[in-house]
């Protein structure tokens, strides 16, 4: 399907290397903000508490934030969750934080229904009760506590707020913990994620088309994913498991992309044998354009709206998509393509001459005996 069609080619590879130059230095600022400001991991890396509160009516975020950052935790973070009544808290694990909770944490423990673990984990449920402590007081009210079995016969502490009236300003959703061994756990396993990832779209073009492509497809992918981690160390937005998971996502949407190029230029050196390779690849280009605003485009406005209406949980997610995609399509458009032509694909490389193709180099080629 197109919307239109372009007739005349347009010469893009005639500005390949000033795009590349721009991509280039631009690369280079991403590689320069990592390396200097580094990433804003989040708790699922680090490892921390976070404690889910819900108000009856619209939460006053900075209010909650003032009650937290005042108990001393450092560095805190405070955001509304899923509607203006919930607010998200998240608190970093302080140095030599105790040990008891992180080996008893083997994982991610999860408590909900206003309740907090009263054995076991307790540097977790003694950060839990301070939080909790500080945004109900906040609100003019107190905690209560009550230990409750449940049917596991689990034994928990269940926490409330009430006020002299009986009322109940703030409640106590959930609670999670991770710990700093499951964060560094996470941290290498993102890491092998991304690299087998690499690995596998370069085994994947190496094997569909040629191994200039590979080269070309894999220098693109991680030209998009070093300038999305890039964005994220220069403004310092959290990176989460969600981001990880946008950026592995972006690596094969930016693949897809260049498959789509490659294929088109290696049925354009079979269609236009007199082509030059530059040529080959601006009429490749060209013609798939239409197909890349229809895709992107349609792609670009639900990554939009998971942007603007999504929320905190999906914002960040949302937002390395959008960066991805943009940068993905000019990466596949001006590098990964500009890159193939300078390493010297050629017809030979992707066409297999044929016994009944003629040579014009031979003078007795077509002769008849």
């Amino acid at each position: 399907m197109e919307f239109f069609r372009i007739k005349r080619d347009i010469p893009f590879m005639k500005h390949a290397i000033v795009l590349n130059a721009i991509s280039f230095i631009t690369f280079l600022l991403a590689v320069f903000f990592l390396v200097t400001r580094g990433l804003h991991l989040s708790i699922e890396f680090t490892g921390g508490t976070l404690v889910e509160v819900k108000y009856p009516q619209a939460a006053q975020v900075a209010k909650t934030r003032d009650a937290v950052e005042a108990l001393g935790f450092g560095e805190v973070q405070v955001q509304l969750f899923g509607s203006a009544s919930d607010v998200l808290i998240r608190v970093a694990n302080k140095a030599g934080a105790s040990k008891a909770a992180a080996q008893t944490s083997k994982g991610t423990a999860t408590v909900s229904d206003s309740a907090a673990p009263a054995a076991g984990a307790a540097g977790q449920s003694d950060t839990v009760l301070k939080v909790f402590d500080g945004v109900c007081q906040a609100e003019g009210g107190q905690v209560q506590s009550s230990t409750v079995v449940t049917q596991q016969g689990e034994t928990l502490q269940k926490l409330l707020c009430k006020t002299a009236d009986g009322k109940e300003p703030v409640s106590l959703q959930r609670s999670e913990f991770v710990g700093p061994s499951v964060g560094a756990e996470l941290v290498s396993n993102g890491l092998i994620a991304l690299g087998m990832t690499v690995l596998g779209i370069m085994i994947y073009l190496a094997f569909r088309f040629e191994w200039k492509f590979a080269v070309a497809g894999i220098i693109a992918n991680l030209h998009d994913v070093i300038i999305i981690l890039g964005f994220f160390a220069f403004f310092q937005w959290e990176f989460s498991l969600a981001v990880l998971a946008a950026v592995l996502a972006v690596l094969g949407y930016s693949v897809n992309e260049s498959v789509v190029i490659f294929d088109r230029i290696r049925e354009s050196f079979r269609k236009f044998r007199k082509m030059t390779s530059r040529e080959v690849i601006d009429h490749a280009i060209t013609s798939t354009i239409s197909r890349t605003i229809i895709t992107h485009g349609s792609t670009e406005v639900m990554v939009l709206s998971m942007l603007i209406f999504g929320g905190p949980t999906l914002f960040y997610f949302a937002l390395a998509l959008t960066i991805g995609i943009l940068f993905g399509i000019y990466s596949s458009v001006f590098v990964a393509a500009a890159i193939a032509m300078w390493l010297g694909v050629k017809r030979e490389d992707l066409v297999k001459a044929s016994k009944k193709e003629e040579d014009p180099n031979d003078p007795h080629s077509g002769a008849v005996v």
